[in-house]
Order: structure tokens, then C-alpha cells, then sequence
């Protein structure tokens, strides 16, 4: 099999002429043509992080992305996500809300599953090696992961349109290519253009490296194949975009120098902030406190009763992280919740508003009537009942002649007859 081919497909797309809003000097905190650019209105909600590298995000980053500019056209930027688990978790959702909101703006996004880059495991925030899994365990993972980000996807276009004209969301798995590759040959071509100095200089493996346990030679190659699937996009699609979590950091710079060092063309990062829970722990499977996307792990009543829970010195930072709600409209439920404080507004406008994302309109329906169960509105033959998986006893719940008595809010009653007892 031939090795990979490192060439630039696109030099010179992409104009570095001063555009009109060159002369800002804070090119992300100021409005571009009249009005907020994207980037500095997510950075505003607290969506975006970090920008990398730092010279070139004032002015050339926001020209990339904004509507309106002169030269401007759609851009393409993608998010990995490894297939160590057949589910996305909660701590995936803002690196997805980063898609979608590029998505749109008219951009075109495109969603990786790693398939390959998941046998290896990312070491980044890990302190210790993660546990190998098997081809097709991965495979299987990945296949899962696929159609979740799809379902996620059809919800968002279905559920959350806006009138605008939105780019293309494209799933893709870094297997695909890398499953064509020979290793001799793939370390030829690609390895040669990596310095072992700046490799053992990542804050991701300075920790590894000084743990009890140490870092594998597979672990530490991650970065290598996180850049070059960054490479591979920005050959094959014009991707000049990489999004993830504060945490890739390191492997995103490690993209950035490969393709620069390849080509002279610059390409950017972006970050997302960490969800953690209230001990600090970042949330994922890892640390064993996952809230799964998938509603055979996490059923959407389960989903909706996290996001329902948060504290409401959370709860405002939340609507504008995992919503699309306008800020305007947020600050309107924020200042009612000011005065009604005991009917959790915001906390029910920001479960109903993920679960719909996460699970559409009939997952939030069901998580909806599980919420009235736990909130005591429901009662059979007289008896509350507040917990959802309780099972009916017949007798209690079942009268003898098989009928049932159903009470939801205050003035809806039911009569069941039950056929099979």
C-alpha cells in the first residue's frame, strides 16, 4: 500500500488580505458588519474557550467565520470523538453544541468517530493508561457512536431550525483511512515530520511521565494520529477548524504544527470548557459518573432530572452553555426566576430544552410524565405514587375486578381495565 501522500490540496484558498474589519484590535470581543461575530458571541456565552494560535485569532479567525465579510464562504471545522464506549455522554454535548452552532451559521461540520484512534487511547487529563479494547469492540462502539451523533443531528435540524440557511453535519471514522495505512510506511511519511522534544514537552505527557505507572509507547503516539487525522481533513475537505475540549490543547497544537510545518498554511483550534460535577470531577466514563446520551443507559426521565437539579448558581451559565436559547430571552427567565425562585423556571426550561435536543419531542414528552410522577401528581386508586419504576400490585394498584382508578393532576381521572392479569 502506498504511503501517505503529504501534500496541500488547498494553498492559496483562502485570501489573508485584510478584510474590513481588519483594523479592530480586539478582533474577538468586537461586532463584525453590524452585528456580534459568531466567535465572539459563543465566547461571550462562555462556549468558547481558547484560540489557537494566539497571532492569528484578533482579526484573521473571526474573518474565517463571519457572515457577511467581504471574500468570505463557508468553512469546514470538525470535533473528534473517540469510540471507547457505544454512547456519548453529557461531557460530549458542548463540543456537539459547538458543531451545531457553526452548523448554523452556514459553516459545514463534520463529526469523527475514532475508530482507530481509540485503540490507542488519548492520554489527555487521564492519570492512568486506559483499559484496551478489542477491534471489534471498538468497531461495535463505533458504529454506535455513529448513529447517535446522526440521531443528534436529525433533532437538531428537525427540532431547533431558526430560518436561516444552515451548513452540512458529515459523520465520518478516522478508520476509513487509517486501516489503508502500513505502518513502516506510514511512519516514513508521517513520523520523520515530528520532533521528539516537542512531543515530551506536552502537559498531557509531562503527567504521564512522572506517574507511578508511567506512559505507553501507544498512548504516547495519540498525538501523532490526532494530527494527522487533522491533516487528512484539511487535505481531503478544507477543514481548517479543529474543536474540542480544553484538554486537547496539546494534540490540537500538535495538528497545527504538523499542517504548518507540511504546507505554510495556517489552521486554528478551538476549545470548550470541561463539565465537571460539584466535587470538580470531569464527567465521563472514566471517572464513572457518565450521564449517557444514549437512553438505554441513561433513559431521557434520567437526563432530564440532571440537568433539573442544578443549582441555581449554575443554572444561568448552563442555559447559555447546552441551549440556543438568546441571551435576552435567558436574562427574561433569570429575572423571573428572581421572583417565582420555587418553581425552578430555569432549571425546567434547560432539562426541556437538552432532553428535546438529546432525545426529541417524544423523549421530552416521556421524561415530562415521569416528572409528574416524582412530583406526586399522579395517584392510582387513591394512592400516590412518586416513583416511575414502581411495579403495580394487584390488590393496591389492581383492583380485584381489574380495574384501576387513575388520577393525573387535579381534575383528570381515568378508569383502566385491565385485560391480562
Amino acid at each position: 500500500m502506498a504511503a501517505p501522500t503529504l501534500r496541500c490540496l488547498f494553498r492559496g484558498r483562502w485570501s489573508r488580505t485584510p478584510g474590513p474589519s481588519a483594523n479592530l484590535p480586539l478582533g474577538l470581543r468586537k461586532a463584525h458588519s453590524g452585528a456580534q461575530g459568531l466567535l465572539a458571541a459563543q465566547k461571550a456565552r462562555g462556549l468558547f474557550k481558547e484560540f489557537f494560535p494566539e497571532r492569528g485569532t484578533k482579526v484573521e479567525l473571526p474573518e474565517l467565520f463571519d457572515r457577511g465579510m467581504a471574500g468570505s464562504f463557508p468553512q469546514t471545522i470538525y470535533c473528534g470523538f473517540d469510540a471507547t464506549a457505544d454512547s456519548l455522554h453529557v461531557g460530549h454535548l458542548l463540543a456537539l453544541l459547538g458543531l451545531f452552532h457553526f452548523q448554523r451559521a452556514g459553516h459545514n461540520v463534520i463529526a469523527l468517530v475514532g475508530g482507530a484512534t481509540a485503540r490507542l487511547g488519548d492520554p489527555s487529563g487521564r492519570t492512568k493508561e486506559r483499559e484496551a479494547l478489542d477491534a471489534e469492540r471498538v468497531r461495535a462502539n463505533a458504529s454506535a457512536l455513529r448513529r447517535g451523533l446522526e440521531a443528534l443531528a436529525a433533532n437538531h435540524q428537525q427540532l431547533f431550525t431558526d430560518g436561516r440557511t444552515w451548513g452540512s453535519f458529515t459523520v465520518l471514522d478516522n478508520s476509513a483511512w487509517y486501516q489503508k495505512q502500513h505502518l513502516v510506511d506510514y511512519l516514513a511519511a508521517v513520523g520523520a515530520h515530528f520532533r521528539m522534544g516537542t512531543l515530551l514537552s506536552r502537559q498531557s505527557v509531562q503527567t504521564r511521565l512522572k506517574s507511578p505507572e508511567g506512559m505507553s509507547l501507544a498512548e504516547f503516539f495519540y498525538q501523532v494520529l490526532q494530527a494527522y487525522d487533522f491533516y487528512y481533513l484539511f487535505q481531503r475537505y478544507g477543514c481548517r477548524v479543529q474543536l474540542g475540549g480544553s484538554d486537547q490543547l496539546g494534540n490540537i497544537v500538535s495538528g497545527y504544527e504538523f499542517i504548518n510545518k507540511l504546507t505554510g498554511e495556517d489552521v486554528f483550534g478551538i476549545t470548550v470548557p470541561l463539565i465537571t460535577s460539584t466535587t470538580g470531577a470531569k464527567l465521563g466514563k472514566s471517572a464513572g459518573n457518565a450521564v449517557w446520551l444514549n437512553r438505554d443507559k441513561t433513559s431521557p426521565f434520567e437526563l432530564y432530572q440532571f440537568f433539573v437539579r442544578q443549582q441555581d448558581d449554575s443554572v444561568e451559565r448552563y442555559l447559555k452553555l447546552f441551549t440556543f436559547l438568546p441571551i435576552p430571552e435567558i436574562d427574561s427567565i433569570m429575572q423571573l426566576h428572581i421572583k417565582e425562585p420555587e418553581k425552578r423556571g430555569p432549571q425546567k426550561r434547560l432539562a426541556a430544552e437538552v432532553t428535546k435536543l438529546v432525545h426529541g419531542r417524544e423523549g421530552l414528552d416521556s421524561a415530562k410524565r415521569y416528572r409528574m410522577i416524582t412530583e406526586g401528581g399522579v395517584s392510582i386508586n387513591h394512592r400516590q405514587v412518586t416513583n416511575p419504576e414502581s411495579v403495580l400490585v394487584v390488590g393496591q394498584h389492581i383492583l380485584k375486578n381489574g380495574l384501576s382508578l387513575l388520577k393525573i393532576g387535579k381534575k383528570n381521572f381515568y378508569v383502566i381495565k385491565w385485560l391480562q392479569l
